[in-house]
């Protein structure tokens, strides 16, 4: 029998849609295990094709073509599974981006005892994201996705877009970059309105060679906020990448009930990066354990 605090606690992370508050919260869940080891924030250290989730504008320095899967087990049976594809078209940087997630066995229940029934909960959305150079160091990004949820008997439907830009190296090293994301509106589940959980990100990212210990360091950090629910957090993460062979990362956010610390590690042979990330939730949810792989052509 699932605990009463778990669905409590799924209903309020991805069931909301009361005046005040947003739904859709699959969106919040981050893409790519590099990211979330590093306090999932993104905004300015995305650089690969992850960067079609945290900030499109980083998409402007792909060069070679690149496929990402990740799987996230995230609390309880909450599973996440994400696709990534970036390619160059018409002359500019491509990319395209899949989430699949789920919530497997939630009972139905009417009087106490057994359970009448079982239904799963499904979303998912799909995205076209592009990015490219306005001036010498500036690059603004713009993703476009198409959204979906089915709950019980219900579906819905919407659109999202997110818009991002990238400041690099305005001193040596240091790169300024912003996103603002799910900004767009989705069908009624049933007689309620779904708010798109729409998600403002400012931060700063350093990246600095080590050469006695053949290594480069990244430390990044910024602040977060959920515009329609005024939610707000500052995200701080690190990376130590030894000698283009194994990196090891960290991070910390604020301003959450259930979550703050993040840690991981990554390991890159040839053009193939397998990373790994945990995220430990408080109030016995369980934790989050999330495995990327990636392919650079």
């Amino acid at each position: 029998m699932k605990k009463i605090l778990f669905i409590l606690s799924v209903s309020s992370l991805l069931f909301a849609q009361t005046a005040g508050s947003s739904g859709l919260s699959f969106l919040k869940i981050g893409f790519n295990a590099r990211n979330i080891a590093m306090g999932d924030f993104g905004v300015a250290t995305a650089n690969d094709v992850s960067a079609l989730y945290y900030n499109p504008a980083l998409i402007a320095d792909y060069v070679s073509p690149q496929l990402t899967f990740t799987h996230n087990q995230w609390m309880g049976d909450v599973t996440s599974e994400l696709f990534g594809a970036s390619f160059p078209l018409f002359g500019l940087p491509f990319a395209v981006g899949v989430n699949t997630t789920s919530i497997s066995d939630i009972e139905v229940r009417s009087r106490p005892g057994e359970a009448e029934s079982t239904f799963n909960v499904h979303y998912f959305y799909g995205s076209l994201s592009t990015g490219f150079y306005v001036a010498e160091n500036i690059s603004v990004g713009l993703t476009a996705k198409i959204l979906y949820e089915s709950m019980f008997s219900d579906d819905a439907s919407g659109l999202g877009f997110d818009f991002g830009i990238r400041y690099k190296n305005i001193i040596d090293g240091l790169d300024l970059a912003a996103s603002y994301s799910n900004v767009g509106s989705m069908n009624k589940l049933r007689n309620i309105e779904t708010e798109l959980p729409t998600d403002l990100r400012i931060g700063a990212a350093y990246n600095f060679c080590f050469q006695q210990i053949k290594s480069n360091v990244i430390v990044t950090g910024g602040l977060q906020q959920y515009t329609k629910t005024d939610d707000t957090h500052f995200h701080f993460g690190a990376e130590i990448f030894y000698d283009n062979l194994i990196a090891l990362r960290g991070g910390y956010m604020t301003g959450y009930d259930s979550k703050g610390m993040t840690a991981g590690f990554g390991l890159l042979w040839n053009n193939f990066n397998i990373d790994y990330a945990f995220v430990p939730f408080d109030f016995s949810l369980g934790d989050s354990h999330i495995i990327s792989l990636m392919y650079t052509f």
